[in-house]
């Protein structure tokens, strides 16, 4: 997908900047290759500086009430240092390396309601402005698949999935926040779950694995919520049962009345400890409606409410930089 944008601080005449993302799907960690093409405006410009930013739409809550935003997450330098003559055309190549955690927007070529983007930004004679905003499309690592299609091999179906600003804590969360995939239980444990929400946090090595149960209380009981995590390796995706292993993670989460009473280790591949979600980012925005994980895929579509969401998060950017301004 390809935006054009006229760099609105540089006046009627300054030059344009495409930026054009491969249309393929990447995983968190990967890399993302592509071209800045700029095209020279009116008059002569001094390139100082092109930067890649990654954004992200993401959900917080405060105490008057819950709020969206975009967060940039990592920033790339790709070129600049050249000057740009009048109605001269100059393409610039890049490579960029995605950080581990970056959320997934997609399961089995389905949307998850996950806006993502890369944002251009040009640095021009000492002005900067945002030149466009293109959708950014990552799918999950081996393992990570092979998790989230043992849930839906053992009956489980997908909620919703959302980015919330804020930490988890007990982990080696990097990025400002945190995405949480959210499952309906399977019949075996309905009666005990409402939910369970899902986050991967990646690294070099491998994946914590944080779930968290959102309970169902008794009848002279209110219900809570427990938090549990386990650590999985890269290597492991395609050498585990992970039917068992889910399930066995399952219940340890709904069979404990909370995650905090086990500090023992899970056995020398998963390990797991209590950890608490921290900061202002909690609940979700983006409903997926009738889209569902299904033996192993995700099934049906997904509503059309979410692909405008997503849509309108481009929008409103295309539309504040028309107007010089910034979320």
């Amino acid at each position: 997908m390809v935006f054009k944008r006229l760099l609105g601080s540089l006046g009627v005449g300054g030059p344009t900047v495409d930026t054009v993302l491969p249309d393929w799907t990447t995983a968190p960690g990967g890399t993302v290759s592509g071209r800045v093409h700029l095209k020279g405006g009116s008059g002569d410009f001094e390139i100082e500086h092109i930067t890649l930013e990654l954004v992200a739409q993401v959900e917080a809550e405060h105490d008057d009430g819950e709020s969206h935003g975009v967060v940039a997450f990592d920033r790339f330098v790709v070129g600049g240092g050249f000057r740009l003559v009048a109605g001269a055309e100059h393409s610039v190549p890049f490579t960029v390396t995605l950080p581990w955690e970056t959320p997934i927007t997609e399961l089995y070529g389905q949307p998850l309601g996950i806006a993502l983007g890369v944002r251009t930004e040009l640095s021009v004679a000492g002005a900067k402005d945002k030149g466009d905003l293109d959708q950014l499309a990552v799918g999950p690592l081996a393992v990570q698949e092979a998790i989230l299609e043992a849930f839906g091999q053992l009956g489980f179906g997908f909620t919703s999935a959302d980015l919330e600003y804020g930490h988890i804590g007990g982990t080696g969360q990097q990025l400002p926040f945190y995405q949480e995939i959210e499952l309906s239980p399977y019949p075996q444990y309905a009666h005990a779950v409402k939910e369970i929400e899902l986050t991967f946090l990646a690294t070099p090595d491998g994946t914590e694995v944080v779930l968290e149960a959102d309970k169902r209380g008794g009848p002279f009981s209110g219900g809570h919520d427990a938090l549990t995590r386990f650590t999985v390796a890269h290597a492991d995706a395609g050498r585990q049962d992970w039917n068992a292993v889910v399930d066995g993670w399952v219940r340890e989460l709904v069979e404990h009345h909370s995650a905090y009473d086990t500090h023992a280790s899970y056995d020398a591949s998963y390990g797991h400890d209590g950890g608490h979600r921290s900061g202002p980012g909690v609940g979700t925005a983006v409903a997926v409606g009738a889209a569902g994980l299904a033996v192993g895929v995700v099934g049906g579509m997904v509503a059309a409410e979410v692909v405008d969401e997503v849509g309108d998060f481009f929008e409103d950017e295309d539309e504040s930089d028309d107007e010089g301004g910034e979320d």
